[in-house]
């Protein structure tokens, strides 16, 4: 039995994704902080599909040792797919940002990210169907005002991610790695990176996906061969595309 794990997955683009792989009846496990969040999303699952094993796996992905707990439960799964969703957002100048908060973003974003997919590359890399899908942002390949902090951990979500992809294909590895750069969506993003206690896009904001928009788009991208799939900050297009920052192939290399 196959297994697609997402991260992030109790509200958003995790839990919209979670529903669309359900969708196509897949196996899933849900990571996320919020308990009761995840066993509403797999009661909802479970509207779609009840024959479906759903497994929610509570974990604060800021914490190191939780993180690694986290992947060592899962060594009894075949998991198909790893996803990567979880991170937040930060809205401040560099001079004036919360150290405290940015400390935390970049032990989620940065840290539990490269952990994960580093373990995830390690069992699976050589296994036929695994694919590894890092979310970043469209501001993983520009920069902000109000967001530099924020943007620098998705650039290194963009570039490790794209790298990892490359160096697989040196290797020949049958495993996919891809990055979804989403750009403005309708989810708990902005809340958190003001920290407001409510955000209404319609009112605020000119141009948006919806979480289960992205979610699709994240469908067209796992069943593409593309590395990257991006939304045009100024169209809000989704194009799916090659690796974009330069990368010195080891075959080029020789």
């Amino acid at each position: 039995m196959k297994y697609t794990v997402i991260t992030g997955a109790s509200s958003g683009i995790g839990y919209e994704t979670a529903l669309a792989f359900a969708a196509r009846n897949k196996n899933l496990i849900l990571v996320a902080r919020r308990e009761a969040q995840l066993a509403e999303l797999k009661e909802a699952i479970h509207g779609i599909n009840a024959e479906l094993d759903v497994v929610i796996k509570p974990a604060d992905l800021s914490e190191s040792e939780q993180v690694h707990k986290l992947y060592d439960s899962l060594k009894e799964y075949d998991i198909e797919t790893w996803v990567n969703n979880a991170g937040f957002g930060n809205s401040a100048p560099v001079a004036k940002q919360d150290v405290k908060k940015i400390e935390k973003m970049l032990r989620v974003n940065v840290e539990a990210l490269t952990s994960l997919s580093t373990l995830y590359a390690r069992d699976y890399s050589n296994k036929e169907g695994a694919q590894l899908i890092n979310v970043s942002s469209d501001l993983g390949y520009r920069i902000v005002p109000n967001a530099v902090s924020y943007a620098a951990t998705k650039f290194y979500v963009s570039a490790f991610t794209e790298g990892l992809a490359q160096e697989l294909q040196d290797h020949d590895s049958p495993m996919k790695v891809k990055i979804l750069a989403p750009s403005m969506t309708e989810t708990e993003f902005v809340k958190t990176a003001r920290e407001l206690d409510d955000f209404s896009y319609s009112d605020n904001v000119q141009k948006y996906h919806t979480a289960k928009e992205m979610a699709q788009f994240m469908l067209d991208l796992y069943d593409s061969d593309k590395t990257i799939g991006k939304v045009d900050s100024d169209s809000y297009d989704f194009e799916l595309m090659g690796p974009i920052f330069t990368y010195t192939s080891k075959r080029t290399a020789e």
